[in-house]
């Protein structure tokens, strides 16, 4: 990581515009400083006297509702220009992965600090993003070639690769438009519904199949890229123990791999990256089945908020890597100042996100107002937040007050200073979801990796968000 400095270095930006809240635009300004450039925030009505954006530049873009600040990409452009920014990050959520926000961005001369819009639209669709991925050496989940023509095709596919299926939206995501059949007498109502709920959350009913990988393990792959062809890994991520899609705990290096497979699917994911011409942060998911196979599930054009395990273990000539720096130096145009073979991999590394939610009553969000708000520190431990003491936890956005990570020489010291810091973790004024993570974390199955994605360990099994329709194939 780089020291503050006054003024940016040669070739980046001066102005950037942050078209993010809460604790994703106090990350993207913390890279800022870091390299010497001025951060202007957009916000809502509802963050407008938020302490994090308090000492800098801020434009009230709208109304609280997401609808009409953060999902509005004409006002954030607009924004962007008026405040004399000549570069946009969209931060992770939100627009980032929208192709349209992208071109618009760009049409009026800001840089848009993500992929091109071509990649994200690539990527975007489920089945010529398989295609890619599987021509560059990936493997993929048995299912059919494409989308499916009608529902009689689906049982052609379905008797072809075995029961069961999970017939999946094509333009999806968040586990909308999918449903299992586990049998011939399901599938037409599976692809009834699943088009159904398709054609409502997405105005596209188009459907593809895959075979159900059940009990797996949520695997991913953080890639860099830039704009000369260069593609790095920063080593996978496990991101298993979820509830309703949403991810609790990650941590890094993944457990339970074996390294062949490791290594081959690692230069499979740097080969696709660059044959389909992506530039910046990215994140690969995948699949990883009973017997240890690594499977292509989708990729996201964009950082993610698990990002930080992979830099609390990643240097490169002796110095951490920063990923949101990185994706600034690439999107001005800077090739990467380090190959594969520069990158070092060290000990691992856990984040623990901590919602202002109540795990005793099914997980219900708790807006409100923070009376207390102390930070753990120690060696190897990492908070990344926006909060604050007398912050007020607004009720239109995702409930995320922080994210504790911390490093170990390896997985059993990052688990014992995990412990340590959400024990030394106080938040009072709402209820929070730190205790259920030291459950997790003391719970035999969590020390030893004996789950998937069927459920939480060492959580009640009323509370733990049993693995759906969706949860098995992403």
């Amino acid at each position: 990581m780089t020291e503050a400095s006054s003024s940016p270095p040669a070739g980046l930006f001066h102005r950037l515009f942050i078209a993010n809240r809460g604790e994703v635009a106090a990350r993207v300004a913390r890279a800022c400083s870091h390299l010497g450039i001025t951060p202007v925030f957009g916000v809502s009505e509802a963050d407008a006297d938020a302490a994090y954006c308090a000492d800098h530049e801020r434009v009230v873009l709208g109304p609280g509702r997401s609808a009409q600040s953060y999902l509005d990409p004409e006002r954030l452009v607009q924004a962007a220009v008026q405040t004399g920014c000549t570069a946009l990050h969209p931060g992770w959520g939100f627009l980032a992965e929208s192709p349209r926000f992208a071109a618009l961005t760009e049409a009026h001369g800001v840089t848009f600090l993500g992929p091109p819009a071509a990649a994200m639209l690539l990527m975007g669709k489920k089945t010529p993003a398989k295609r890619a991925m599987g021509k560059a050496g990936l493997t993929l989940i048995p299912g059919s070639e494409g989308v499916l023509a009608d529902v009689d095709e689906a049982r052609a596919v379905a008797e072809e690769v075995g029961y069961p299926v999970l017939l999946k939206a094509e333009s999806g995501g968040g586990g909308r438009g999918m449903r299992i059949a586990r049998s011939a007498d399901e599938i037409e109502r599976a692809f009834a519904e699943a088009s159904g709920e398709s054609l409502a959350a997405f105005g596209d009913d188009r459907l593809y199949l895959e075979k159900l990988v059940e009990r797996g393990r949520h695997v991913e792959i953080q890639l860099l890229a830039d704009k000369y062809g260069n593609v790095v890994h920063l080593g996978l991520r496990d991101c298993t123990v979820q509830r309703n899609h949403q991810k609790l705990i990650e941590e890094s290096p993944a457990p339970l791999l074996d390294d062949a497979e490791r290594e081959r699917t690692l230069a499979a994911a740097i080969e696709a990256t660059r044959a389909i011409g992506y530039v910046g942060a990215g994140t690969m998911e995948l699949l990883q089945d009973k017997d240890g196979t690594l499977r292509f599930m989708e990729m996201n054009t964009r950082l993610q908020v698990e990002h930080t395990v992979s830099e609390m273990r990643a240097k490169a000539h002796g110095q951490p890597i920063d990923l949101v720096e990185q994706q600034i130096r690439v999107g001005a145009g800077q090739p990467l100042a380090f190959t594969q073979d520069d990158i070092v991999l060290e000990g691992a590394a856990i984040e623990c996100r901590i919602n202002a939610e109540d795990p005793s009553d099914d997980f219900r969000p708790a807006p409100g107002k923070l009376t207390k708000f102390e930070l753990p520190e120690g060696e190897g431990v990492r908070v990344d937040t926006h909060a604050a003491p007398d912050y007020v936890v607004p009720p239109f956005y995702d409930s995320l007050l922080c994210k504790v990570i911390t490093w170990g020489k390896d997985r059993d010291e990052a688990i014992e200073r995990m412990i340590g810091a959400l024990e030394g973790l106080t938040i009072e004024g709402v209820p929070t979801t730190a205790s259920m993570h030291l459950a997790i974390l003391r719970s035999e199955a969590f020390r030893t990796s004996a789950y998937d994605t069927g459920g939480i360990p060492g959580w009640p099994a009323d509370a733990d968000g049993t693995a759906d329709a969706a949860k098995e194939n992403g």
